[in-house]
């Protein structure tokens, strides 16, 4: 009883959802506008220009896979401040980045520290919300990611048009660590028994995958990977397919619309998981997502492209924060850090691979052939899911309902 009456809106959630927010916020700003730095400033080619911008999620993914580890060792309270350290340096190290070699070192450092970071927000979230509103409170803390993913790139774009010396948009992220550090300090997070080598089961030598993933998680964490994978050419090559179809208007509204979506819709699915199951949110989702792609590949009007975002907002934006949740599910606190680094190892390579090879296909048949390809991709995923994951979750719906 008193687990269900627990609090979620406690100061140390708002706190470490704000700071996720900013260091997300200050990633987007930048993916967004860092190629456009890199050619004015270094004349660099377009293809090196988007390895400048897309470098970052390789040291993002290396940064998730360490900080598993590195919990286990530190403790999820070291972590946290380490990895914010780290973020506060390589945000300020591009004030020093005087030619294209540096600045390629410091997009990759500054992707590790936002991967050990936002694995270590996650991992405090997973551990501060009561098991019996996880659902519920996932589902809060990434609308922290969901508003910075579109606030983001209307700042970056904002700033790169107003002022024409990019030492603004910098100015601007160093004033944001300021906020996070600040902030930091307002946090009150115990240190749980088996959360570091000294107390759990994780300390030995030697290579091991359990010392860097989560078993439990691998399967949400391989559908996550398919769908993203599908999402990542929206997230793309949106401003490039809008201004084919002549819908640019409707393109600077996409995200928007995407983000209103997920915001009005959250309050009610993270509840009606931990009331009902991951399976009666998850499969209305990648329904959802499949119908909104199929529409946003057909668009000839801007009704119909924004309704296109909207059911990819209530779709793609409702599994991403559900599949998080179940990547941590059962799993015992000394493992959470395992588990948040591998649900979003591969989430992100899913993201970012996808560009990269699905750029292989536009020239050979376009962006609407490519956005409707990708609706039997999803299909796929709901057929894996049901295979991996919902089948289980029948049987542990089966389980609640008996024990009841």
């Amino acid at each position: 009883m008193n687990e269900q009456k627990a609090s979620l809106w406690t100061k140390s959630f708002i706190v470490v959802s704000a700071i996720n927010f900013f260091i997300i916020l200050i990633f987007y700003l930048l993916i967004v506008t860092i190629a456009e730095h890199a050619v004015e400033e270094f004349g660099a080619s377009t293809s090196t220009a988007g390895l400048v911008a897309s470098i970052f999620i390789i040291g993002t993914l290396l940064g998730r896979l360490m900080t598993g580890r590195i919990i286990t060792t530190l403790g999820i309270i070291k972590t946290f401040y380490v990895g914010l350290c780290f973020f506060t340096i390589t945000t300020l190290a591009y004030f020093i980045a005087g030619n294209l070699p540096l600045l390629l070192g410091i997009r990759t450092l500054h992707g590790l520290a936002v991967g050990i970071i936002s694995t270590a927000t996650g991992t405090v979230v997973a551990q501060i919300i009561p098991s019996s509103r996880r659902g519920e409170g996932i589902g809060y803390f990434s609308m922290s990611i969901v508003l910075a993913s579109a606030v983001g790139p209307f700042i970056g774009m904002f700033l790169t048009q107003a002022f024409a010396n990019f030492n603004i948009i910098f100015i601007f992220n160093t004033i944001l660590v300021v906020i996070c550090i600040v902030t930091s300090f307002l946090l009150k997070i115990e240190e749980r028994d088996g959360q570091t080598s000294s107390h759990g089961k994780e300390n030995h030598t030697g290579f091991s995958v359990r010392n860097y993933i989560e078993p439990k998680s691998l399967r949400i964490s391989f559908i996550a990977l398919l769908v993203g994978f599908t999402y990542s050419g929206v997230m793309s090559f949106l401003s490039f397919y809008s201004v084919e179809i002549n819908l640019v208007k409707a393109g600077s509204l996409f995200f928007l619309v995407y983000a209103i979506a997920i915001l009005v819709s959250r309050p009610f699915t993270g509840p009606l998981m931990d009331r009902r199951g991951a399976n009666i949110v998850v499969y209305p989702a990648l329904i959802l997502f499949a119908f909104g792609m199929l529409l946003f590949s057909e668009a000839t009007t801007s009704v119909v492209f924004l309704l296109a975002a909207c059911l990819i907002g209530l779709g793609f934006g409702n599994f991403n924060s559900i599949a998080q949740t179940l990547a941590i599910k059962d799993i015992e606190s000394s493992r959470l850090g395992h588990a948040t680094s591998t649900y979003f190892i591969l989430y992100d390579l899913g993201l970012g691979l996808g560009p990269f090879l699905l750029g292989y296909f536009v020239p050979i048949i376009g962006y609407r052939h490519l956005f409707l390809a990708m609706v039997p991709v999803i299909i796929i995923a709901i057929i894996v899911y049901a295979i991996l994951v919902g089948s289980k979750e029948i049987q542990q719906e089966k389980r609640n309902v008996k024990a009841a």
